[in-house]
């Protein structure tokens, strides 16, 4: 943040705080141990709590079975290998079927741009109860190249929701609010940095300032100078979104939200954009879940890209990763009252600015209406 440049790639990645015996920072005797026994089913609950990478999980020999992502279930899906970007989490099936042994668990790297990364693999150990010694036999597990992204690509657009009559998918069919949000980073001038300018990231062309007073306690009790409601429902300046981009790079800064009207059902067109380079951002959204009804590589065609849209068992989340030079469409109803963040779940980014905030207004009953603060609540 001093330097106005990105974060220093990390040592490792780790599995439950373990880079795991293949690492060059720890001893071959290091590593998470999940002991199981044949014949089993274990439920697996996975989470992506890096900071800056999303990441391939596997299990050398097994199969998994994806029942659950974000907190929702979804229709049973069979692969040998996970997508997590940072913030997600995923649940899966994993049946012991394999003859006595160790097995190798494996996280590492996904990124498909020119950008630098910590190209690790962490790994665990899968350990059959009638293994003989810690010593016996460990099977292998190869990860996909880092920039697989056939592989991430096929894994996001298979996940589907549940849809069942107890666990029904409720996907706004119409849409009373539509946005369009160009997402990724621009360069401002900076005295103190490297070069005289400073790495930022922008929505909309907006790099987000952290205000001192929460933005929701001066929305409840009406305190004026803290934000402004201007936040773009579309890019202030049209350009090729995921070509190079325009020659000045400068974002505006401030504190802007965009208001919703309550119940309101809305539509976010999330657009990577080209600027400095292409990436994949992690979006997550407070306060809600959404469904991903689309996405695609490009630029958005607001003509023909919604006839490709999933309006009937898309996937339901908080997370999502719009794939790099490409976008993704969400939709969510506006039912939960209150003052709402939306950012990239990448540290660096979200840091940078790479967010912006919803405030959406109280219904008409009780029920639809944001509840006062406890009178025990502590002060800043």
């Amino acid at each position: 943040m001093q330097l106005g440049v990105g974060p220093n790639i990390s040592d490792s990645h780790t599995i439950n705080g373990h880079p795991g015996p293949m690492s060059d920072c720890a001893s071959s005797q290091d590593g998470f141990n999940l002991d199981v026994e044949n014949g089993k089913t274990y439920m697996l609950r996975i989470i992506n709590a890096g900071l800056n990478d999303d990441l391939f999980f596997k299990i050398a020999g097994h199969g998994l079975t994806v029942v659950e992502v974000d907190a929702v279930y979804t229709k049973p899906y069979k692969t040998d290998i996970l997508l997590i970007t940072p913030g997600q989490t995923t649940n899966v099936l994993v049946t012991t079927d394999q003859s006595a042994g160790r097995y190798l668990l494996s996280v590492s790297p996904f990124l498909d741009a020119p950008l630098q990364v910590d190209n690790k693999t962490g790994t665990a150990t899968l350990q059959y109860a009638n293994t003989v010694s810690a010593t016996a036999r460990l099977t292998l597990v190869k990860p996909p190249p880092q920039n697989a992204t056939p592989i991430a690509s096929k894994f996001s657009e298979s996940l589907r929701s549940l849809n069942s009559k107890e666990y029904p998918a409720n996907v706004p069919q119409t849409v009373d609010h539509s946005l369009f949000f160009t997402i990724g980073v621009g360069v401002n001038p900076c005295a103190n940095c490297i070069n005289g300018t400073r790495v930022v990231g922008t929505i909309n062309n907006s790099t987000f300032v952290m205000p001192s007073t929460p933005i929701l306690q001066a929305r409840y009790y009406s305190i004026p100078g803290v934000f402004t409601e201007d936040f773009p429902a579309t890019p202030p300046h049209k350009f090729n979104y995921t070509g190079s981009g325009p020659k000045n790079l400068q974002t505006m800064k401030g504190t802007r939200v965009h208001r919703l009207p309550y119940n309101a059902s809305v539509q976010v067109i999330l657009q990577d954009t080209g600027i400095i380079s292409t990436e994949s951002h992690p979006i997550h959204l407070h306060g809600f879940n959404f469904f991903v009804v689309g996405r695609g590589v490009g630029n958005y065609n607001p003509k023909a890209s919604p006839s490709t849209f999933n309006l009937i068992d898309p996937v339901e989340r908080n997370t999502i990763g719009v794939p790099t030079g490409g976008w993704t469409a969400i939709r969510f109803r506006a039912d939960n009252p209150g003052v709402w963040f939306m950012h990239c779940h990448f540290e660096v980014h979200t840091s940078w600015g790479l967010k912006m905030v919803f405030v959406v207004d109280n219904g008409k009953r009780p029920s639809e209406t944001l509840i006062p603060p406890p009178k025990d609540l502590p002060q800043c």
